[in-house]
């Protein structure tokens, strides 16, 4: 391992897209858990140079990325998309820094560990460096099935994501502000950041389709990182994964098939006392998971468990998550990696 291993004193941390969703949730994680630094650093593209962001009840000014940004830091956390960090990434390692990379860049390295701290924190001991955060669905997808993996292996997942405009950054939340706006008023709106108008409809995930499966890259993610971080290769998933117009958080309906049969009342125990998860389950009230309840929350919220009827051999549950895509989907688990290093 490299960078913060055996640390005494408190790191110097750097955000490297400060000013972007992500980012900005990142300096709030560190705020509100107390993070143990002895400084923040916030970087940006030259556009984003010099604006001020709150910390700590400070005003710290953002820098711009350079390739001399990492002298003296510690723990750098990524945010601001692949080409950046397949970029700046090597060098802060050289520099004597732990990246924890929030894009796709890493993530399928085989030398780079990929991190649900709840699932896999034993994956930390082998970083070279670089440790990558998971895509957003894949955490919130599996982090509550975790608990059932262990206590009956799940062999089979079946998924349908219902996913916000946080995921798209803060230029699709805005889109989706104004368009609606403009729906309602009976205005045109020429959208500019998603494919398709995004007010009152629901699209495919806006990611390249494979020609080959016909799946897109979203879905592709979910099957091969959910694979990694579970330590199993044979694991059969498949993602259908859709945009629909909720500002923030996530939500996934998810089928399972463990490799024996499995009673809801049990996943109800095991998703009840798991670390990160929160049951909600009130079949009498009607009162399940819901992104507007997620928004802002760490925890993923989890309920709608039963059993799939279609199922006969009683060994596949049906149940509903949501989680905030921009906390525990992104900047919150980044936080929690830096923590547990």
């Amino acid at each position: 391992m490299t960078g913060s291993e055996g640390r005494t004193k408190p790191p110097v941390v750097a955000i490297v897209g400060a000013t972007g969703a992500v980012g900005v949730e990142m300096i709030g994680c560190l705020e509100r858990r107390r993070f143990p630094l002895a400084q923040l650093r916030l970087y940006a593209s030259s556009r984003s140079a010099g604006k001020q962001l709150e910390f700590q009840g400070e005003s710290l000014g953002v820098r711009e990325l350079t390739e001399s940004s990492f002298e003296g830091v510690d723990i750098a956390l990524f945010s601001a998309g692949s080409a950046t960090s397949k970029r700046f990434a090597p060098l802060a390692v050289r520099a004597g820094a732990t990246v924890i990379d929030n894009s796709s860049a890493f993530r399928m390295d085989p030398q780079v560990p990929l991190v649900i701290p709840e699932i896999n924190p034993q994956a930390l001991r082998g970083h070279h460096g670089i440790i990558a955060n998971p895509n957003c669905t894949a955490i919130i997808s599996i982090t509550p099935l975790w608990p059932i993996h262990q206590a009956n292996r799940i062999v089979r997942l079946l998924i349908a994501s219902y996913q916000s405009a946080s995921g798209a950054g803060a230029a699709a939340m805005e889109e989706l502000r104004e368009s609606t706006r403009a729906f309602l008023e009976g205005r045109p709106y020429q959208q500019r950041v998603l494919p398709h108008p995004y007010a009152f409809n629901v699209f495919s995930h806006n990611t390249h389709i494979d020609p080959a499966s016909g799946y897109n890259e979203e879905e592709i993610k979910v099957r091969e990182e959910t694979r990694k971080i579970f330590a199993d290769p044979q694991l059969r998933v498949s993602a259908t994964c859709i945009r629909v117009p909720v500002l923030r958080a996530h939500s996934v309906a998810i089928t399972f098939e463990c490799e024996r049969p499995i009673a809801a009342e049990e996943v109800r125990r095991l998703v009840s006392g798991a670390a990160g998860v929160k049951l909600v389950d009130d079949r009498e009230r009607n009162y399940f998971p819901m992104p507007r309840d997620a928004s802002g929350g760490d925890p993923i919220l989890v309920g709608r468990i039963r059993q799939d009827v279609s199922d006969p051999s009683g060994r596949s549950i049906a149940l509903f998550v949501a989680g905030d895509q921009l906390l525990k989907g992104a900047a919150l688990n980044a936080v929690q990696i830096a923590e547990a290093l």
